[in-house]
């Protein structure tokens, strides 16, 4: 078996987190993030009801795939990263480029493919030529899917019920494999019960009277194994299969042995039952995996810690081991050795066991069982005498007879093992071929590139070469985030989130952006006012590179030459300056088209503006005037279109040569229209994709349906948008008079709501994916999506074929989608010249539209907001797009094959903590796990523009920080640091304190160094001018500066991990004064603007400052919890702690009485992550089994009197299926694409909360109105039972939801299935909301353009 997107319409392909400004959870003390948000904003922290969304997908791969999921032609990686899919591909550069990624709403445990390509033709269309990915998880189901390309996503074929859902140990859904014929699948539990499946597809015949074919399954199982199963294979015997088959070999711990055994079990043909056929277990090490041989029927691998078997399991009744592989050589890559005989071996099993449990299930461990604490305890454990195998891989396709395997050891080393059959029996070759980082998963693909994808950091694309490994690229992984800071992106008008990103020795901070990632290159000086028109355009049509910047204002156009230098040819180019061009372009090789209201110029450049230009002083020039005025045009290949508005003609121009140099502009057609035309586009002819095979590619004008031979010319054609309004196609056909070929009416009702003027198409365009599309944007701010039926074997409607001349019966264009972008008109501009191109789509942000994606699926460029933009392409910028924003020029690059926006700084050692200091503009970072001699755990001032190191201070040895907080003490800002004096951990499994020492530090801020303010761009390229360089000075670019870190914005083979350098600290952060305590300090927090609490094992105390002197540091009360207090935050006068246990407890402190009293406490035992406030009588708190809640306080009245135990009241709750480490208050400041009548660009805002998890996904919770959380419950009960939108595991999508949450308490909406909606056309989402059966309260007619609406707001704001 061999083994990922952009992201959803609603969420970034690489998404990222929502822009946002972080509140302070205190009261007390200055914000650590962001300036506060104004009080009384909408939503209000009193809200009960509340959405989810995930706004950034996990990066932590844990199981890949590799198979044909899109075509049999295409190669494809699927990413299992716990709760979501991602589908990848590697390009020839062995960048991992993302398909797409989507939520699987619920916990992937393993992944298989079935390879069904070349089985049962005819009879299930939709996946023939396609392998079916094979997921097991805790739905309790086996599920089957295959890649729907209509819907860019993966769509179950079958869901084969195992057992209950959840992750009971001895519940089948831990371990599959499956065999080399893809026909059988055996499925294991933790312990005990196994099964083997037998799957396969009815032979029905498709065909519209005929019964859809559908998967047919057998299963069969047993409890007997009396054990935990470690792994499992099937495995090719000599059994002969009307006795035995399918044969599988297990690793099984028995209960009460130390070690573990190799057992064979197989499917009787006789009863149908398992049988257990035999045992092996050989002396010497832990046996860990066991893998069959591909091509060696009957051989198999035993990976055991520090050796590999090779098993000879022909006869399964009589199991003998041929050769023994050593890894116990020296850790600096000594080679392994091959022995024949491996009888007698001494190996010590208790290393080796320990050894395992360090690695086995590592990330499922901290999920799933009481040792939560893994993530919490030492950076670096102590060696392993053994090394184990953490990950392996077979190469694919490999020579007969010669099946090649490599794999990685715990200790980063990898080797590759090939193995021979010749007439002397089987041999091993073992080469050593690289030493890195330990991978966990690995993955041999195809053309020698190996992927290895590190459990806390960031994985690799390697390339086998001449027998070594070379490193190719970077596959980003910010898992675990361990903490978060949200802040102000200076000068950019987006927020950023700081994060604390992996552990040592990959630790990282990373900075992660919302959006599409674009890589800054240059930026004028803000003297661009007024631009209306902005084009690039080709001196030929095969020319790799623009030529010329045209820009257009309002009264003037200027030309520049693209290159190193921008320098200003109008003259040279011959387009008429005093005039704004209107539209522009190249009509045939070297001829230039001007479109402006007097008139269209024809100009054939000089040599001075191009090297192959015309050999003249100045340009040869033709025009052609109309008798009214112009009002819009086009440019396309040998033709322009252009409309006046009164009367409304519409004009077709082409162009002949005369002589040479010499040239005719001349009017071919010109009629009369019943309304003006508002917009022109004319499809360009892509010379450079003719691959009439593929739907994605391809010169669309000569292809006809999927037959390559049947070569059909399609009419030349042109898309108009009208005042009617409509949107038009019509023929541009020199031979043929006017002809209408299609049209799409706009309609002016509700559904809009708007009048007829904002309803006009401000741009149109044509696009040809997986079928053609036009997209049309408004300039009320509305995009729309036109379809056209099509005939089984055609591509266009048949109006568009030459060969046809009858009206077409699918003339009529199809509104299918509709969505709000924003409220000023809408801009669409393709990023290549393909009509596949994605396109940037402008209104009152930017957005890039994903041309092959179903409906309208876009995200968020992570830039400013433009009014013009056009893509550019130099020798220096060969991808570049050149934006028009706050009256500057931006070049910019769009990343290349960057899933992730995120910049990373390479820290050194694990960073903990991360606080954004908004005086100084530097983060404040607490690190452990270091390395160097003088201290093992450190607090850095950091610079985030650079990632330099600006202060510092140091711990003692032996110490480790354990938190840090800012507060204020009188005027003064001090830094709160919490330790421990001890490496070990500072609680016990049972949550109880660990009997160590701690310490709280306060550390002086005020000597904080600032960055310089140095000069954010310097120049970087000067503009020759030539007269009319007068308005356009030198471009100036963004600061080189020097990254310790790999920023990801430039190529991605570009890799530098740099550590800090202590050399360029410029200081040293002062301690004021300490306290030790007994126990460690995890927690602090401030409290009053005069007071600092500190949690210590279990006890809380109160501090203050005399005569608020920082030097002077008193404690005022005490009191203690049953367990370990893990986390503190205060709003107010309210104090909130975490206990380990016992879940959050409210505490009120008496100043009088200088005392603590416990008020409130959690109605049941929680393992806290973290906790916060978000006013005086509410808290949201993660847990550490994957669950999200928010609790109350109840009624004033006549509550504090009574007892405080167990008094919180649990408002809602949601299962993320991942672990919140950190969890953060903020406030989204955002304006509406859409707003009431009255005040259509209404602002609003939010007290969200933003949660991180280890996986290395970002939630946001936002509140809602109980009309609005009654009306989308009512839609995702609808999409969780519909057959596009339903969970892909089979699984009841409110079970998952609410696991683990008791009887009575609401649910918190689930934003990843809500905004599925959007992505749905109008008539699915129209389907979904008449399907009233799903609900369970009487059944209600809902709006479609209510729920868009609502939808719309929630997807602007996070995005």
């Amino acid at each position: 078996m061999e083994s990922s997107a952009s992201g959803d319409g609603s969420s970034a392909t690489t998404a990222a987190v929502a822009a946002a400004a972080a509140v302070a959870s205190s009261s007390s003390g200055p914000s650590t993030s962001a300036s506060a948000f104004s009080a009384g904003v909408s939503g209000g922290a009193s809200a009960t009801h509340y959405l989810a969304k995930r706004v950034l997908h996990g990066s932590a791969v844990q199981h890949v795939a590799r198979g044909h999921f899109r075509s049999e032609h295409l190669w494809e990686i699927v990413l299992c990263k716990g709760t979501s899919l991602e589908l990848v591909v590697v390009g020839e550069d062995g960048v991992l480029q993302s398909i797409c990624e989507q939520s699987t709403f619920g916990i992937v445990k393993d992944v298989g493919v079935l390879d069904w390509r070349f089985k049962h033709f005819g009879i299930w269309p939709e996946i023939e030529g396609k392998e079916i990915l094979v997921l097991l998880s805790d739905s309790g189901k086996l599920s089957l899917l295959y890649f729907c390309c209509q819907m860019h996503r993966f769509i179950p074929i079958g869901n084969i019920e195992l057992s209950k859902p959840g992750n009971m140990r001895d519940q089948l859904g831990r371990i599959l494999a499956i065999d080399h014929d893809s026909a059988w699948v055996a499925i294991s539990a933790y312990e005990d019960a196994f099964a083997v499946v037998r799957v396969g597809r009815t032979q029905h015949v498709y065909g519209p009277n005929k019964e859809k074919a559908k998967i047919v399954h057998a299963v069969y199982k047993t409890s007997d194994i009396r054990g935990t199963v470690w792994s499992m294979c099937f495995m090719r015997t000599r059994c002969s299969m009307d006795e035995y088959y399918p044969v599988v070999a297990m690793i099984i711990n028995r209960k009460g042995s130390d070690a573990n055994d190799l057992s064979m079990y197989a499917l009787a043909a006789n009863d149908g039952g398992i049988q257990y056929l035999s045992g092996y277990s050989e002396p010497g090490p832990l046996a860990l995996e066991i893998a069959e041989i591909p091509q060696l029927d009957g051989f198999g691998l035993l990976f055991r810690a520090g050796d590999i078997l090779i098993v000879d399991l022909r006869d399964p009744k009589d199991i003998c081991c041929t050769i023994r592989i050593s890894m116990t050589g020296s850790l600096v890559g000594e080679q392994i050795s091959v022995e024949d005989s491996c009888r007698g071996l001494d190996v010590d099993d208790d290393v080796a066991a320990c050894a395992l449990l360090e690695l086995r299930d590592s990330g499922n461990n901290i999920m799933m069982d009481d040792s939560y604490m893994a993530i919490d305890g030492a950076d670096n454990p102590g060696s392993m005498k053994s090394r184990v195998i953490c990950s392996w891989s077979w190469e694919p396709d490999a020579m007969r007879g010669q099946p090649r395997l490599i794999f990685c050891l715990d200790d980063g080393e990898f080797h590759i093992l090939e193995f021979n059959w010749d007439t002397e029996g089987l041999k091993v070759l073992p080469e050593r071929v690289h030493r890195g980082l330990p991978c966990k998963p690995l993955l041999w693909m195809d053309r020698g590139m190996i992927a290895g994808f590190v459990e806390m950091g960031d994985g690799m694309i390697l390339h086998l070469e001449h027998g070594r490994l070379v490193h190719r690229s970077t596959v980003q992984n910010v898992g675990p985030i361990l903490d978060l800071a949200i802040a102000d992106y200076h000068g950019e008008k987006q927020d950023q989130l700081f994060s604390c990103c992996g552990m040592c020795p990959e630790g990282s901070l990373r900075v992660i952006r919302n959006g599409v990632n674009v890589e800054k290159l240059l930026r004028t000086e803000p003297i661009y006012q007024g631009v209306t028109g902005l084009w690039t355009l080709r001196m030929k049509k095969t020319d790799t590179y623009h030529s010329f910047l045209v820009l257009a204002f309002v009264e003037e156009t200027r030309i520049l030459s693209v290159g190193l230098s921008f320098n200003d040819i109008s003259d040279a180019v011959g387009f008429q300056t005093e005039v704004c061009t209107l539209a522009c372009g190249l009509i045939a090789d070297g001829l230039l088209v001007q479109i402006h209201s007097k008139g269209v110029k024809l100009c054939l450049p000089t040599s001075y503006a191009h090297p192959e230009g015309a050999t003249l002083t100045s340009p040869v020039c033709v025009d052609w005037y109309p008798d009214v005025t112009i009002s819009v045009g086009a440019v396309g290949h040998d033709v322009v279109a252009v409309a006046t508005s009164n009367p409304c003609c519409l004009y077709i121009l082409r162009v002949r040569p005369l002589s040479s140099l010499q040239y005719e502009l001349y009017e071919t057609q010109h009629v009369q229209l019943q309304y003006e035309v508002s917009c022109i586009s004319i499809p360009e002819e892509d010379l450079r994709l003719r691959t009439s095979s593929s739907a994605f590619g391809g010169d669309f004008r000569k292809r006809k349906g999927n037959n390559s031979a049947a070569e059909v010319d399609v009419r030349m054609f042109a898309v108009i948008g009208t005042h009617k309004p409509s949107v038009e196609v019509i023929s541009l056909e020199p031979d043929e008079a006017f002809r209408l070929l299609s049209i799409g009416s706009i309609s002016v009702n509700n559904a809009l709501g708007a009048p007829v003027s904002g309803c006009i198409p401000e741009n149109v365009r044509f696009v040809a994916s997986e079928r053609f599309y036009i997209l049309a944007g408004l300039r009320n701010g509305m995009l729309l999506r036109f379809e056209s039926g099509t005939s089984k074997d055609q591509y266009l409607p048949g109006s568009f074929y030459k060969e046809s001349f009858a009206p077409s019966l699918n003339a009529l264009l199809q509104l299918v989608a509709i969505r709000h972008i924003g409220i000023t008109p809408v801009g669409l501009v393709p990023l290549h010249d393909s009509a596949n191109s994605d396109i940037i789509v402008l209104s009152d942000r930017s957005w890039l539209l994903y041309a092959s994606r179903h409906s309208l699926a876009y995200s968020s460029i992570s830039f400013l907001p433009a009014s013009h933009v056009t893509p550019v392409s130099s020798v220096d910028c060969p991808s570049g797009l050149l934006f028009v924003a706050e009256n500057c020029l931006h070049l910019v690059e769009m990343v290349h094959g960057k899933r992730l926006n995120a910049q990373k700084f390479s820290v050194g050692g694990t960073p903990r903590k991360v606080l954004y200091h908004s005086d100084s503009r530097t983060l404040l970072v607490m690190r452990t796990g270091l390395t160097g001699a003088s201290c093992s755990s450190d607090i850095v001032q950091i610079d985030p523009n650079n990632g330099i190191l600006l202060s510092r201070f140091k711990c003692e040895l032996g110490e480790t920080a354990k938190c840090i907080q800012i507060a204020k003490i009188g005027s003064e800002q001090v830094l709160i640091v919490g330790t421990s004096k001890s490496t070990d951990r500072p609680m016990m499994p049972n949550g109880e304190a660990e009997s160590i020492k701690g310490r709280l530090i306060v550390l002086s801020l005020d000597t904080l160094g600032s960055p310089h303010e140095c000069s954010s761009f310097i120049p970087t390229s000067n503009l020759s001018s030539s007269s009319h360089t007068g308005s356009f000075p030198e471009i100036v670019g963004y600061a080189n500066e020097d990254f310790s870190s790999n920023s990801m914005c430039s190529s991605p083979d570009d890799i530098c991990y740099n550590q800090i350098q202590f050399e360029q600290i410029a200081g040293h952060l002062r301690s004021l004064t300490h306290v030790t305590f007994t126990g460690a300090v995890l927690a602090v927090y401030p409290y009053l603007d005069r007071y600092v609490l500190a949690a210590a094992g279990n006890t809380l105390s109160v501090f203050g400052f005399v005569n608020e002197n920082p030097h002077r540091m008193k404690k005022y009360a005490v009191s203690r919890t049953r367990f370990t207090i893990t986390c503190l935050k205060t709003y107010a006068s309210q104090i909130a702690a975490g206990d380990c246990r016992d879940g959050v407890l409210f505490y009120s402190y008496h100043e009088n009485l200088r005392k603590l009293e416990l008020v409130y406490a959690d109605p049941a035992q929680r393992l806290v992550g973290d906790v916060v406030l978000l006013d005086c009588e509410t808290a949201v708190v993660s847990d550490r089994r994957g669950s999200i809640s928010v609790l109350s306080c109840p009624g004033l009245e006549g509550t504090l009197s009574e007892s405080p135990e167990k008094n919180l009241a649990v408002q809602c709750s949601f299962f993320m299926g991942e672990i919140a480490m950190s969890i953060q208050k903020a406030a989204f400041k955002y304006r509406l694409p859409i707003g009431d009548e009255t005040d259509p660009v209404l602002e609003s805002a939010y007290n969200c909360v933003v949660a991180s998890t280890l996986l290395g996904s970002v939630f946001v919770m936002i509140p809602l109105t109980s009309e609005e959380h009654q009306l989308l419950q009512d839609v995702q009960e609808r999409l969780s039972l519909h057959p596009l939108t339903a969970p892909i595991l089979g699984n009841d999508h409110a079970e998952f939801r609410r696991r683990g949450i008791p009887s009575g308490v609401p649910s918190i909406l689930d934003g990843d299935m809500l905004v599925q909606f959007l992505e749905l056309t109008s008539e699915q989402q129209q389907t979904v909301l008449d399907d009233g059966s799903s609900v369970k309260a009487p059944h209600r007619s809902i709006p479609v353009f209510q729920v868009m609406r609502m939808l719309e707001r929630v997807h602007y704001a996070l995005n």
